[in-house]
């Protein structure tokens, strides 16, 4: 029988492009040091290129790598390659944005659920994520805590080994995310259920995020958290 809502007892999430505005951030970013220079920036263009030199061979931690990939994408953008302005993007992260139904729906789960952040940003950067949403998590695993990034099964397993220590297993988690390529195909080779927050339904390619090679049909899909925890809301009274 499919789960329900209800079955749950961790919900599990990607926080950058599920839960904060990490595209947007690194436009907003781009384009005042766009704007200082006399250069228009396009922001789809620009994830273009963030994309495709986020994984290159010698990519690094992120929101640190951000240094190394400014100074790839500046020439291409038009802006100068100065490594000062690849830190300001870096430390941009600092600030970025929650999605306007992020904090308000992570609250009303956390009701219900024992939140998980799953992340492939430093122990640091998520700090800042966490506290942007309101501090919902009762666990959170970052590049720094697991050695490595999704969609490595050995991040995973670092979650599942903490809930087994809690008497719990991977079926007890709903892993909720927006990337294909990062999240839902993976979390569904390793046999959990998820949910697929589509954030771009409404714009067109992947923007920031690596284009999957297959397509994984998710378990449950919204196009926003708050039509989560509205579906949650409406199981609770049912």
């Amino acid at each position: 029988m499919p789960k329900s809502l209800a079955d749950f007892k961790y919900l599990s999430f990607d926080v950058v492009g599920t839960l904060i505005d990490f595209e947007s951030g690194l436009t907003h970013c781009l384009k005042q040091i766009g704007t200082e220079r006399g250069v228009d920036i396009d922001g789809e263009a620009a994830l273009a290129l963030y994309r495709k030199a986020r994984y290159l061979p010698d990519v690094g931690l992120f929101p640190d790598d951000l240094v190394r990939v400014y100074l790839v994408i500046a020439p291409d953008l038009g802006l100068p390659a100065e490594r000062a302005l690849g830190e300001r993007l870096r430390d941009s992260a600092k600030s970025w944005k929650a999605f306007p139904d992020s904090v308000q729906a992570l609250a009303q789960l956390a009701k219900r659920y024992k939140l998980i952040a799953m992340t492939n940003a430093q122990r640091w950067a998520f700090e800042c994520f966490s506290e942007e949403l309101g501090n919902p998590f009762y666990q959170g695993f970052t590049a720094d805590d697991t050695g490595t990034e999704k969609p490595d099964p050995a991040f995973f397993q670092h979650v599942f080994e903490f809930v087994q220590s809690e008497g719990s297993t991977k079926d007890d988690i709903l892993h909720v995310a927006q990337s294909q390529y990062h999240d839902i195909g993976i979390s569904r080779k390793l046999g959990m259920t998820n949910c697929w927050i589509e954030r771009r339904h409404a714009q067109k390619g992947y923007g920031g995020t690596i284009e999957p090679e297959n397509f994984t049909k998710p378990d449950f899909h919204f196009t926003s958290m708050a039509a989560l925890a509205d579906a949650v809301g409406e199981k609770s009274d049912a």
